[in-house]
């Protein structure tokens, strides 16, 4: 992911930044890796993918929730970058498409109702579950 240039950026609110050594007259180092434009090809294909109905626009749809229309291309960017790197590092592997509805088929309900109750009671609400009839 760093040599994309996907990894997070270390951000600490209220610190500086240490003093620049002074400059000095140097030949230019070559760029610890990476391609600038592997980047923007990644984002570019990640705000295609965010239109499609596959399991990629599922994941910006719902990261786009939390995090935002800045950052959740730069996740989906990241999960092309790791679906790559499994298929490049394994000869057979093939890719298959999870779907947009993977999270709620593989949803366990039991679970999700213990969840949703522990949240209540979190709340201060008494919970009192009943199986619903048809």
């Amino acid at each position: 992911m760093s040599w994309a240039k996907l990894s997070p950026a270390p951000c600490s609110p209220g610190t500086r930044a240490p003093p620049a050594p002074p400059a000095r007259a140097t030949l230019p180092q070559p760029s610890a890796g990476g391609t600038p434009r592997l980047r923007g090809a990644l984002g570019e294909a990640a705000i295609s993918a965010a239109r499609t109905d596959t399991s990629l626009g599922a994941r910006y749809r719902r990261i786009v929730k939390r995090r935002g229309h800045m950052k959740a291309p730069a996740a989906v960017a990241r999960s092309i970058l790791v679906s790559v790197w499994h298929l490049m590092n394994d000869p057979t592997a093939r890719y298959r498409d999870l779907g947009a509805d993977f999270p709620t088929r593989n949803l366990d309900p039991h679970r999700k109702s213990r969840d949703l109750v522990r949240r209540l009671k979190a709340l201060g609400h008494d919970v009192i579950l009943t199986p619903a009839t048809a």
